[in-house]
Formats: structure tokens, sequence, C-alpha cells
């Protein structure tokens, strides 16, 4: 259990954030060794109704996805279905042929991008930029956008072939950038399996592991739940309403487009659920999800030195590496947080957070709903104020 100081340091500090109008709302979660020994809400869901954050609120995950996509991955590699060094292009037909930026021009790809470029985000692919690979995939999402309420809304493996068809950064393997390969992965996950990338999902982790709020969409019954997301303004917060990178914010329809990137939907218990598993080394409650071998090659990838440079220049990513679209912590003296070596996780656009410290049997999830937020000063001091106390 976390001492009373720590306890009420925990809540004065998200009440100061929510009375500053850092947030609106969040819930807070800590568990030891597979049991919860802190769980905290405050604010609220909706400034407009007045509506709290609750335990069962729903929140859009953004790019606490990833380390989902990743798991997906590795359940088809321990089954013999996927090689990591097999080229995307096996997959997807339209990475054939890519061309990479070099010199202000582009070139022909040294070598073909592969499953594990993806992994590690060292293929090349961007999220945008006033580049060439940037501004090819902005158009991308923009079409994606544009169609996503028609008639004729692009699906996940066309979206990504498409995707394929744009320069790359970099020439693969050579550098690191944060990017769209979850996305690209979430499309090899359908063409191997056979089935949407949703459906494995729910068949493969969130049926299994009870996880019964997860998915790309939520039915009618559900969205009373889903929680509001609200962007900082001089003096105060205002309502985001706005799809983005392909993602229907309402919630309200089965997408055709399932973004491995950034799509789920989920609560901080089911997220627990998924946590909890990783950190039991590939099983909760008796369901094994992965082998322990294939969970500890997950959680604790790092780029190589060559790639590491392009990673150090996210300034508050110091001390960390990155592999299996997760941070991971090397060196603990240099990360401006209390830290744990082998520690990981990932956080989301909107705020979603969770980190696995597997020296301390530990696991931290925080679930705000802000637009731009990723890892935000609320974040880190919380942990550090539940690290502190180890």
């Amino acid at each position: 259990m976390l001492d009373q100081t720590a306890v009420s340091q925990i809540k004065a500090t998200l009440r100061k954030s929510i009375e500053n109008n850092e947030v609106a709302g969040a819930s807070f979660m800590v568990i030891k060794d597979g049991e919860e020994i802190f769980y905290h809400e405050d604010g609220l869901a909706d400034r407009e109704t007045g509506r709290p954050v609750e335990r069962n609120t729903i929140f859009r995950l953004y790019s606490m996805t990833k380390p989902v996509t990743a798991t997906a991955v590795m359940i088809l590699l321990e089954r013999g279905e996927i090689d990591l060094f097999d080229p995307v292009s096996q997959y997807l037909p339209g990475f054939k042929n890519q061309h990479a930026e070099a010199n202000g021009g582009l070139v022909p790809v040294e070598r073909e991008m592969n499953i594990h470029d993806l992994l590690d985000m060292t293929c090349g692919l961007v999220y945008g930029g006033t580049n060439a690979a940037g501004q090819a995939t902005e158009a991308l999402f923009r079409e994606i956008g544009e169609r996503l309420l028609g008639e004729a809304p692009l699906g996940t493996v066309e979206a990504m072939n498409k995707l394929g068809e744009g320069p790359l950064a970099f020439q693969p393997g050579t550098s690191w950038a944060y990017g769209t390969s979850a996305d690209v992965l979430g499309a090899i996950v359908e063409v191997v399996s056979g089935m949407r990338f949703g459906e494995f999902l729910q068949k493969e982790i969130f049926g299994p592991l009870g996880m019964k709020d997860t998915g790309f969409w939520l039915p009618e019954e559900k969205r009373g739940r889903l929680v509001k997301t609200y962007a900082s303004e001089q003096g105060g917060m205002s309502l985001f309403t706005g799809n983005h990178l392909g993602i229907i914010h309402q919630m309200d329809r089965e997408p055709a487009f399932e973004s491995g990137g950034a799509g789920l939907v989920s609560t901080i218990d089911d997220a627990a659920k998924f946590t909890t598993m990783l950190l039991n080394q590939g099983s909760l409650d008796g369901i094994r999800i992965l082998r322990p071998r294939t969970v500890q090659y997950l959680t604790s990838g790092t780029l190589n030195d060559r790639q590491q440079p392009a990673f150090d220049a996210w300034h508050t990513m110091s001390g960390h590496s990155y592999g299996n679209l997760m941070r991971v912590v090397t060196d603990t003296k240099i990360t401006g947080i209390l830290a744990s070596p082998g520690e990981y996780g990932w956080d989301g656009w909107l705020g979603a957070y969770f980190g696995n410290f597997p020296q301390e049997g530990l696991t931290i999830l925080l679930m705000i709903q802000k637009k731009d937020a990723g890892t935000t000063p609320l974040t880190r001091k919380l942990r550090n104020i539940v690290m502190s106390t180890l």
C-alpha cells in the first residue's frame, strides 16, 4: 500500500491540475505484484453536463494502442506465422519498389523495409512534416479523413498499401522516426490472420483477458461512458470534437480503417488487465496470451548505435531507448524522472499512459483526455510520487 502521505500528495497534485485547467479529469491506478494498491479518480468526463470521471469511464487510447498491436505481432511470431525479417511487401504489395529521401531527392531503397523495422520505427515512415515523406503521409490521412464517414471509406489494408506508395524519410534501418508503422503492422496482422484486425484483437487478446470495454468503436449502450476531449486555450479549456489520424472521434460506428497506431478505446480496468498480463510474463488469471520468452523480447527492445541519436533528440526521453512500439529505460541517471532499469510502456496523444516496472513488479496507469497531451508534467509528477515511496 502507498503511505498516507503519498496518497495525499497524489490527490492534491491531481486536484491542482484540474483547478488550473490543465486537465478536466483523470483516473489513476497503481498495481503492485498483480494487486491494485491505489486507485483515484477526480474531475469531469464531460464539463458541459457535469458528468464525473468514474471507474468505468471510457477513454480514447490513441498511441497507447501501439503496445497492443506489438503484442498481436508477437502472437504471430511465436506461432511461426511470420518472420520479423519478412519484407513488408510480402503482405502489402504497395510497399514494393519504395524510394527514400536523400540529398533533396528520392533514391531507390537499399533494402526492403521489414517487420522488424516497423516494430522499432526505424523504417522511414513518419506522421507528417515538411519533407516529402511527411507531406505524402499527411495527404493520405486527409484522404482517410475525407472518406471516413462516407459510403466508401478506406479500409485498413487499402490505406496502408497507399501509404507504401509514398516516399520514406530515410533508408530502412538507418535512423529512427515516430510514425505510422503500427498502422502498417495492423494491416499485416489482418493479411496474415485472414480476419479484420479488430476481430483478431478480440479473439486473441481482449476476449481472453476479459477486456469487455476495449475496441475500435462503441455500441450505443456504451457511448454515454465515453469521455469528452478538451484542448488548452488561454485561461481555460475548450471542447475538441475533431477526427484525427483517421479515428472517428465519436466512436459511434465500426470503422473501415482500424488503426493499429491510434484507434482503440478502453477503460482503466481493461488497460490494467493488458499491462498486468505483460508484467506477469504473458498470462493473467490462468489465461496465457504470450509465452514468457516472447514477452521478454517484446518489452526489452532497444535501438542500435546508428538509430539511437535520432531518438535522443526527444529530450523528455533522455535515458530511454525504443523498441517494439514502446519506450524502455536504459539509464536511470539521466531520465529526468524517478525511473527503474528496464521499465517500459507508452502513452497516447490524448494523455493515456502506462508504465510497467519489472524490477518492482509495479504498474502505473493514468487516463486523461486532453488534445496534444502525450506524457504530461502531471503524468511525471504523479509517477515521481509513487516511485519515491519504493
